[in-house]
């Protein structure tokens, strides 16, 4: 399963840089000043927590266990919802579409699966 993490991550990360590079220069020609700093915070928590995936991919060596399963899966369904909710909400707006419904109330429950993965890691670790 550390292998899925380290190579989630690293895609991840590297996504990440393509994403921040197209926020930082074709984004700011398509929408507002706020949504291209919409745009950011899902590019930032991406990076976040594509590094946390490394961790936990690194950590898996030392102190495998399931608890680092589940913070890992976390860590990615975060990126999913979190990130990828912002980066729709962003799209749609430069689509000049109407929004989806509910779609705001996506953002925070990845921020809660963002916490439990931290959480778990916390955990993880001090079992050691």
């Amino acid at each position: 399963m550390h292998k899925l993490f380290l190579g989630l991550g690293t895609f991840l990360a590297g996504l990440g840089v393509i994403l921040g590079a197209f926020g930082a220069h074709g984004l700011k020609r398509l929408v507002e000043p706020e949504t291209v700093a919409t745009y950011q915070t899902g590019v930032q928590y991406q990076m976040y927590h594509a590094f946390a995936l490394l961790l936990v991919g690194i950590l898996y060596e030392r102190l495998q266990g399931s608890l680092l399963n589940y913070a890992g899966a976390l860590f990615i369904a975060g990126i999913v919802l979190f990130s990828g909710s912002l980066y729709l909400l962003v799209s749609l707006k430069a689509m000049n579409k109407a929004g989806i419904p509910g779609l705001g109330l996506i953002t925070p429950i990845g921020g809660v699966l963002f916490i439990a993965g931290w959480v778990l890691l916390l955990i993880a670790v001090l079992k050691k």
